[in-house]
């Protein structure tokens, strides 16, 4: 397992960094202020600390675990955790998130990735700066925040693409694009399958009784519990908004249906004593009359005018034509 990250922080916003191969998590974790592993998964040809670390075969089971779902967990003096972000990798769908696995402790925090986190590196390249995590718990509270910070450029792009649709069909009278309604929906779907328990695992950490979870830590916690329950009621009222425009589309297309069902039945209406008729005169038998009077026929077409106009004034007065039904 690729090392992608090794230092340790010394609690007052100093950061160096540190070579951990061939010490074990418990060695690592003496000393002052606490040690920041960042690792990456697969890289087979690369030493493997996670299995040479000497931690908890549970813990290494967990940060190895090839499928995720956020969530919290204490074990022994530590939490393990599993939290998720956006994937912001070029031509990589935002709604596939990816996920981060986290061991912490004290004097160690463990973090593992199979696909690039952006959030990660946003808090590692605050170890550049002097602004390194005073603890452990202030990492943790950092990553959480940051990927609640990624996360609410993609709601809110969902937030306007929504709005587009319903403007497009409330003010311009314009039935929007199926497959962009389909798009929206499907993505704040996915995206909300991992916000609520995101919300759970941060709330999780923020009432576990751990000696070394400062009340900073806590606050900036709570913080990043509140951002991202944000997120999925904003994604919860996107979904409900989607549902509105498809059921709204749907209504259209059916009174356009029954429109026209509407005119082809009054269409039908006005022939059919027409048609009746014209066959009951067309019949070759004997005794029909006017068979023999030239104007014969330019008296049946006008008694046919008569008679369709006579229709079509019954079925205005009745309003099934000429009158809006909508």
């Amino acid at each position: 397992m690729a090392i992608r990250l090794a230092h340790r922080c010394d609690g007052t916003g100093g950061a160096e960094e540190i070579d951990p191969q061939g010490q074990t998590a418990a060695q690592l974790s003496q000393g002052e202020g606490f040690v920041w592993l960042h690792l990456e998964r697969p890289a087979p040809d690369e030493p493997d600390w996670l299995h040479q670390s000497g931690l908890d075969a549970l813990v290494t089971e967990v940060l190895d675990a090839p499928e995720t779902r956020p969530r919290c967990a204490t074990h022994g003096d530590g939490v393990l955790m599993n939290l998720r972000g956006v994937n912001l990798s070029e031509g990589a769908e935002p709604e596939d998130m990816v996920s981060l696995r986290i061991w912490a402790t004290q004097g160690l925090v463990v973090t593992v990735q199979r696909r690039r986190i952006r959030a990660v590196e946003d808090v590692a390249e605050a170890l550049t700066r002097r602004a390194a995590p005073q603890d452990s718990g202030e990492l943790i509270a950092r990553i959480a925040l940051r990927l609640a910070d990624r996360a609410e450029p993609i709601v809110a792009d969902l937030n306007e693409r929504i709005d587009d649709l319903e403007t497009e069909l409330e003010d311009n009278g314009r039935v929007p694009s199926r497959a962009e309604l389909a798009e929206v929906r499907r993505v704040s779907i996915m995206l909300r399958r991992y916000m609520f328990p995101q919300r759970d695992a941060l709330s999780t950490l923020e009432i576990e009784d751990m000696d070394w979870m400062m009340h900073g830590a806590r606050e900036r916690v709570r913080e990043a519990t509140e951002r991202v329950t944000r997120l999925a009621e904003s994604l919860d009222a996107i979904r409900d908004r989607a549902e509105v425009v498809h059921d709204q589309i749907m209504d259209m297309r059916a009174e356009a249906s029954n429109r026209q069902m509407l005119v082809l039945s009054v269409v039908a209406a006005i022939f059919l004593p027409l048609g009746l008729l014209t066959g009951l005169l067309g019949i070759n038998v004997g005794g029909v009359p006017g068979a023999a009077q030239p104007m014969a026929f330019w008296v049946v077409c006008a008694l046919l005018l008569v008679i369709g106009a006579g229709q079509v004034w019954l079925f205005r007065h009745l309003g099934l034509i000429g009158r809006d039904r909508g």
